[in-house]
C-alpha cells in the first residue's frame, strides 16, 4: 500500500463525514416540523453514513446496509476499537429506519426521534474523533 492510498482512504472519510452532518441537520428540521418518521430516517442515515467515513478509513466499502453493518461490527466493534453501545447504535437505527421507511403502520413520537436523533449525534462524534484523530 503507497502512501497515497491511506491519504485518499483519509478524504474520502471526511467527504462521507460531511454528508453525515448534513443529514443531521435534515434530522433536526424535520424534528422540529414534527416530522418523526422522517426524522428517524435521516438520523439513522447520518450514523449509515459516518459508520461508511469510518470504514472508508480502511479501505473497506459496502453500499448495503447489511454490509456496512456486519464490515462495522467486525473492523471496529469486536476488536474493541470503538465501544459495543456505539455498535448497537448502529445496529437499533437500521431497525428503526426500516420501520419508518417501509412499515404502513409505524408511527414515531417526539420522544422517540428526538432520543434517535441524540445516539446518531453521540454516533457521529465518536466517529468524527477516530477520523480526525492525529495518526500515531
Amino acid at each position: 500500500m503507497t502512501a497515497e492510498r491511506p491519504a485518499e482512504q483519509k478524504a474520502l472519510g471526511l467527504r462521507r463525514l460531511d454528508r453525515t452532518r448534513q443529514h443531521l441537520k435534515s434530522a433536526r428540521d424535520l424534528l422540529a416540523a414534527e416530522d418523526f418518521a422522517d426524522s428517524v430516517s435521516r438520523s439513522y442515515y447520518s450514523i449509515f453514513q459516518a459508520a461508511r467515513a469510518l470504514l472508508a478509513t480502511e479501505g473497506l466499502e459496502s453500499r448495503k446496509h447489511s454490509g456496512v453493518v456486519s464490515l462495522f461490527n467486525r473492523h471496529f466493534v469486536k476488536p474493541g476499537r470503538v465501544d459495543k453501545q456505539i455498535g448497537a447504535i448502529l445496529k437499533d437505527a437500521w431497525r428503526q429506519r426500516e420501520l419508518a421507511d417501509y412499515s404502513d403502520i409505524a408511527e414515531f413520537s417526539r420522544d422517540e426521534a428526538e432520543r434517535l436523533l441524540r445516539d446518531a449525534e453521540a454516533f457521529v462524534a465518536t466517529i468524527a474523533t477516530l477520523i480526525t484523530a492525529p495518526e500515531s
